[in-house]
């Protein structure tokens, strides 16, 4: 009895559940990735439409077509099959993150350093929006541009005039929280702008075959053809 083959373009982990939503962010999200050079990266993204196919080489292992399958998600953008750029990847975000987070919890202490850091984070934010933006969906500059403005300008007023309120009423472990206030102040403006057209137009909605029926702004369930 023949084994059967990998799913090569649906989640290995049940994604009804929240045990294998972990494993699969886990997955995508590994920063080895990082590490890895392109043309590694071309090889995987090879593998996987052959085996989309049918037709990878022959004695290709489950092992090879599981390596090549986290490199290609966690590295290529899932609309278009592009290379995405290394800081905007999934596989990007734990170290990328740890950085710039390290950051603004270290420095703090200053209104100028606040600022800054949030700025970056909000770059970091809108760079790692745009590389994995829906591209069935796309944002003009307009947009983008309002997007980016719009959090970086929350996130830098919510964070001074958090500091300032803290600065008169709490001690220092309370005034690390100012990152947190303002990167969460900042999401709420940043998320629902830089997936607006989603959010207005709803997301493509896919029969059994995988025959795009249109667009729903009810439902996000994307449809996995058997391979």
């Amino acid at each position: 009895m023949s084994k059967e083959r990998i799913k090569i373009d649906a989640p290995l982990w049940d994604q009804n559940t929240f045990i294998g939503r972990f494993k699969h962010f886990l997955f995508v999200t590994d920063p080895r990735s990082c590490f890895v050079s392109d043309g590694q990266l071309y090889e995987a993204k090879a593998l996987v439409e052959q085996y989309r196919i049918g037709k990878e080489p022959p004695g290709t292992t489950e092992e090879k077509v599981l390596a090549a399958k986290k490199l290609y998600e966690g590295a290529f953008h899932p609309d278009t099959g592009d290379l995405q750029n290394l800081f905007g990847r999934m596989s990007f975000q734990v170290p990328g993150g740890m950085a710039v987070t390290g950051a603004m919890l270290t420095f703090y202490r200053t209104s100028a350093a606040v600022m800054f850091w949030q700025w970056v984070n909000q770059s970091f934010n809108a760079l790692v929006n745009y590389t994995n933006r829906n591209a069935k969906s796309p944002l003009t500059t307009n947009q983008l541009g309002a997007a980016y403005i719009s959090a970086t300008a929350s996130a830098c007023l919510v964070a001074v005039q958090f500091k300032g309120f803290l600065e008169k009423r709490a001690g220092s472990l309370m005034k690390r929280y100012v990152p947190f206030v303002a990167v969460a102040a900042a999401n709420c403006v940043n998320i629902p702008l830089m997936r607006q057209n989603e959010i207005l137009d709803g997301n493509d909605v896919y029969d059994e075959n995988g025959n795009r029926l249109g667009q729903s702004r009810v439902t996000e369930y994307k449809y996995y053809p058997k391979v």
